[in-house]
């Protein structure tokens, strides 16, 4: 992105002109910059139509996509799938009795108890009969919009390293995340807002914080924009004070000459220039994102649908209604963060001590929201090219986390077997995939790695994933690495 040159009759500058404070220069140059790319957007001659220019080396997408945006609900913690969408009646005969095994099962505490049965209540949901416990009432009524997939499998019961698989398809930090791997194959449908949202958990971030929405080695404008949760969307938006607009006519004339120099020693593609586009978009944002985050124009059904009017439910309503109005503005994905930083007291999933009062509470934090979203985007025609993702990076184990001969209240994490839905375009709506076996222990029919998953997702998307890469340190580099394979079954 170049820079037009403000034209005006008899406009010169020089430092001697004017004396600025050390302090003064660098908050004149910081507006200065913010000025420069607010004139770039304000001379074009054409309006802002369209998708930004992809950086892909393949041009995507490869064939026909099924959806065209994706909203994540990412789940911290670990979700217990026996408590919520996998039904195993085995553990209410075997509730108090010993796991039937020749060994003992590994677990991160070490501490197998007895068998547990479900603390929420299955029923057969909608036309579909989909198994969903009371845990979820409202997304239970939204049965026939899911794609239940029951035999997801990681490679960490470690919860850090497990959500980075579940965003990266690695367990070690420094690969993009899947919202970065889409930023850069497929752009924005607007460059007045980042390709890549995160609306994080009111609570605090998760565990290794802006990591979770890392670009990895993908270049810098791909990585998650996070939003705040509460407040103004994004902080410092518009400086603290103005100054005068000789001054910021001249500041952009000095910066452009500084950055045209530079671009000429450093040659394209340089960092200066990732950082001029971050600068045009910064200036594009600060008209953009106000008008999307403000929502006073939502109706009164539609914020009750979300659950704007119980305080329980409020903060994860308010990031479900703005992940439909980003779509709706043109951004690629937006993630949804459910729970916070580990620590005590637990503000996430992570139910080790005793799974029905965390799972009840953080159930009731996100579960109207979640189903109002759907609801929304099912009425405004946007689900059928929308694709919708609620996961967590493992589930929990069908024995409790207590001395060998009891019954304990809390699990442990289960790296093994575990479930995860999607709903929204190209998909069967209404059925189940997989299965774990009959304590809901391991995944045994149709086992799903996170790699198969992600094919998946980038598959609907109208991307070949093995054809979406990035050359690095001598690799050309994939979200699913050497592996992967499309679940072609739960397609329609």
């Amino acid at each position: 992105m170049s820079f037009a040159e403000p034209q005006q009759k008899n406009m010169k500058f020089s430092l001697e002109n004017e004396l600025l404070s050390r302090r003064d220069f660098f908050s004149w140059a910081g507006t200065g910059l913010a000025g420069t790319a607010l004139m770039d957007l304000l001379l074009r001659q054409q309006s802002v139509r369209g998708a930004t220019p992809k950086q892909a080396t393949v041009p995507v997408p490869h064939f026909s996509p099924r959806v065209k945006r994706v909203v994540h609900i990412c789940l911290i913690g670990g979700l217990s799938h026996l408590d919520s969408f996998d039904y195993k009646p085995s553990l209410k005969k075997l509730h108090g009795k010993e796991m039937p095994t020749d060994k003992k099962p590994e677990t991160f505490f070490g501490k197998v108890g007895l068998l547990r049965k479900n603390d929420f209540e299955f029923q057969q949901r909608g036309e579909s009969g989909l198994w969903i416990s009371e845990l979820f009432p409202h997304i239970a009524a939204q049965a026939d919009e899911l794609t239940l997939i029951r035999s997801m499998k990681a490679d960490s019961a470690n919860h850090t390293p497990a959500t980075f698989q579940e965003n990266t398809g690695f367990r070690l930090n420094g690969f993009p995340v899947l919202g970065a791997w889409l930023s850069y194959g497929l752009g924005c449908e607007t460059d007045e807002l980042p390709s890549y949202v995160v609306l994080p958990d009111v609570r605090g971030y998760p565990a290794a914080g802006t990591i979770n929405w890392s670009n990895g080695f993908l270049p810098a404008q791909h990585q998650g924009v996070p939003f705040q949760s509460e407040g103004p969307a994004i902080r410092d938006l518009f400086p603290e004070r103005q100054i005068s607009e000789q001054t910021e006519l001249a500041s952009r004339q000095l910066l452009n000459r500084f950055n045209q120099a530079h671009l000429e020693r450093a040659g394209a593609n340089s960092d200066l220039e990732a950082r001029i586009r971050s600068h045009v978009l910064a200036a594009k944002m600060q008209l953009a994102v106000p008008r999307v985050t403000d929502l006073s124009g939502e109706t009164a059904a539609t914020r009750g649908m979300y659950g704007f009017d119980r305080e329980e439910t409020a903060p994860f309503a308010r990031n479900c209604l703005l992940a439909r109005r980003l779509l709706e503005q043109g951004v690629r994905f937006v993630q949804l963060f459910s729970g916070g930083p580990f620590g005590s007291p637990r503000i996430n999933w992570d139910g080790h001590e005793d799974v029905k009062r965390n799972h009840l509470r953080e159930a009731t934090r996100i579960d109207q929201p979640v189903a109002g979203l759907l609801k929304d985007l099912r009425q405004r025609g946007m689900l059928e090219d929308t694709l919708v993702l609620f996961s967590t990076e493992f589930g929990r184990t069908p024995f409790t986390q207590s001395a060998s001969n009891t019954v304990g209240t809390g699990r442990d994490h289960n790296m093994n077997g575990f479930s995860v839905w999607m709903a929204g375009g190209g998909l069967k709506h209404g059925i189940s995939y997989g299965a774990t076996d009959e304590f809901g222990w391991k995944s045994v029919e149709k086992v799903v790695p996170w790699h198969d998953y992600h094919a998946t997702v980038l598959h609907l998307l109208g991307i070949d994933h093995t054809r979406l890469t990035w050359y690095h340190n001598g690799i050309e580099r994939r979200l699913t690495n050497v592996h992967g394979e499309v679940l072609h079954e739960i397609l329609a």
